[in-house]
């Protein structure tokens, strides 16, 4: 029987800032144009969401004199602003999990469709089991070139089950079928997962969770509310089971919601294990 508790993440607009706006406006992109005329073109024109920003972030480094490279994105996310809390908030649920139930282990995760090498390199990324994340391809020179890994839409439910059957670490890179075979014992069962997100890419996995038993937390950005009316769609659609501003700190509803989801997770693993 699994003792451990899997707590997955989303990123940008979910722990910070989008980080990929946040970037283009440090190279002094006009970001609104970027994202309501050019990728809404390609977008309209039938493209993914995700291959349009990537296509176009690569068209704009082409552009530029100083192309956009690794070292940049390395750069930009060691300076990164992280929501209300999120800088405290994973030592501070393995400490309250540890009071509670301390023979169960906790685990994060997270999976997002913005830049690997901007999420992989933040002051947080130490807390997480594992990051997957979409991928450029570089030039000889450096620069960023071609969309090498995508994650969008139902591309993250994978990593949901990867997650669920324990098949994580380097080992599995490069092994994108592994994930379709069976294990004598899950990992991680999904019941047992909280995810948390706040876009229309999470979806899938909002659904994939609250099927099988989980916890789905939807949040929107509390400094753009804007995007409370398409978060709050998430909760009139039965997508979610609470949603939050994005404010993680100790005071917050997010943190108790939190708290909350892994104390009821870990009683229901005691019931389990009373069968």
């Amino acid at each position: 029987m699994s003792s451990t508790i899997a707590l997955v993440f989303d990123f940008d607009d979910t722990l910070a800032p989008d980080s990929t706006t946040g970037f283009l406006m440090s190279r002094g992109v006009d970001v609104r144009h970027f994202w309501q005329n050019e990728v809404q073109s390609l977008m309209e024109a039938g493209w993914d969401p995700i291959t349009a920003y990537m296509y176009k972030m690569i068209e704009k480094s082409g552009e530029s004199s100083t192309p956009y490279t690794r070292s940049d994105f390395i750069t930009f996310a060691q300076g990164l602003k992280f929501h209300e809390g999120v800088t405290r908030l994973f030592p501070l649920l393995k400490e309250h999990l540890a009071k509670k139930a301390p023979e169960l282990n906790l685990e994060f995760y997270l999976i997002s469709s913005g830049i690997g090498d901007v999420v992989k390199n933040t002051r947080i990324s130490r807390y997480f089991t594992q990051i997957w994340a979409s991928e450029f391809h570089y030039s000889p020179q450096g620069a960023i070139s071609f969309p090498r890994k995508i994650l969008s839409f139902t591309d993250k439910t994978r990593y949901l089950y990867q997650i669920s059957k324990g098949m994580t670490g380097p080992e599995y890179n490069g092994k994108p079928f592994e994930v379709n075979k069976k294990v004598p014992q899950l990992h991680v069962p999904l019941d047992q997962v909280v995810f948390t997100g706040d876009g229309f890419t999470d979806i899938p996995c909002f659904a994939v969770v609250k099927k099988a038993g989980g916890v789905a937390i939807g949040v929107y950005n509390p400094d753009h509310k804007e995007t409370l009316g398409r978060a709050w769609g998430f909760v009139d659609q039965g997508r979610v089971h609470n949603l939050h501003a994005a404010r993680f700190g100790t005071n917050s509803d997010l943190f108790r919601t939190l708290t909350m989801a892994m104390d009821g997770i870990a009683l229901k693993i005691k019931e389990k294990n009373l069968k």
